[in-house]
């Protein structure tokens, strides 16, 4: 039960790690295809994640869990974003 417990975690840190990084990709400087390939292998490695998660604790409880993580994912990126926005203002 506690290795399920862990690997339930480790994938969930996973997910809000790939999902932070594709919406650093779609708001950074990368443009064209090489922004899209960056996202959409970040939405891959999400989608295995999901699917190792069902594996773990079921489809609808695996889903539960990824919208936690991803929710958590764009706070972190707001509250970043907002951080260093505050920070540049006040250098202006």
């Amino acid at each position: 039960m506690q290795t399920n417990q862990s690997e339930v975690a480790r994938l969930m840190q996973q997910i809000t790690l790939e999902y932070e990084a594709a919406e650093r990709g779609l708001n950074g400087l990368a443009q064209g295809t090489a922004m899209h390939s960056f996202i959409n292998a970040k939405q891959e490695r999400i989608g295995e994640c999901h699917e190792a998660l069902q594996q773990l604790v079921g489809k609808a409880e695996a889903i539960k869990l990824v919208v936690t993580a991803m929710n958590q994912a764009q706070t972190d990126v707001q509250i970043t974003t907002s951080a260093q926005l505050e920070g540049y203002h006040e250098q202006a």
